[in-house]
């Protein structure tokens, strides 16, 4: 099969692959304050790291939604670990609230201080990543048109991690248990890894 995307075919395809192809993405659950004050906390399934000499990361708001409008203003942010244990959490700040409405209160998340940025860290989750954004870019199509979507690349200041989830010196992603996005409804949890050594001279 082949279709071009302005042209997907319906009868077999009713609902858009896109998403489920580009998977799993890891959800970048992202808090962030404005200039009032007022907090917010969502989850973006466009989330990814693009650079480790700084560490980077970005997050693509479709819409200027809250979040993303609160990091355009003060430039700081927090990526905090979305985990099975915290599924139900991280749903339910999804939900569409009020603007300035807090969704930690709503989810039930302890909002913690950072060290480094205003934005307050889930204090629940075992891995928390302060950014300090670095641009905070208006999307366009191929024809130059504005798509409504915004991209925000944030670099990596400073990390909480729970040492609980550390093991001979490493991360280890199978106690955290992260959540991925996979498209429609359906997520995915890492429960085990496998290991490859690359070519020699890579």
């Amino acid at each position: 099969m082949f279709y071009e995307t302005d042209a997907r075919p319906a009868h077999l395809l009713p609902h858009d692959p896109f998403k489920a192809i580009v998977a799993p993405r890891p959800i970048g659950w992202i808090s962030a304050v404005d200039r009032a004050g007022r907090v917010n906390l969502s989850p973006y399934s466009f989330f990814n790291a693009v650079g480790s000499r700084p560490p980077l990361v970005m997050f693509s708001s479709e819409g200027m939604k809250d979040a993303a409008s609160f990091v355009a203003e003060t430039m700081e942010f927090v990526c905090n670990l979305a985990t099975w244990d915290l599924r139900d959490a991280m749903n339910a700040t999804s939900a569409p609230l009020p603007r300035g409405t807090s969704e930690f209160g709503i989810a039930g998340l302890t909002p913690a201080p950072c060290r480094l940025v205003k934005a307050p860290r889930v204090k629940e989750a075992p891995v928390a990543l302060e950014c300090k954004a670095i641009e905070v870019k208006a999307l366009v199509d191929l024809a130059g048109r504005p798509m409504g979507s915004h991209m925000v690349i944030g670099q990596v200041v400073g990390v909480h991690i729970d040492e609980a989830m550390i093991r001979d010196g490493r991360f280890d992603l199978t106690l955290a248990r992260p959540i991925a996005r996979c498209g429609y409804k359906d997520y995915a949890v890492v429960t085990e890894l496998f290991q490859m050594e690359r070519p020699p001279g890579g």
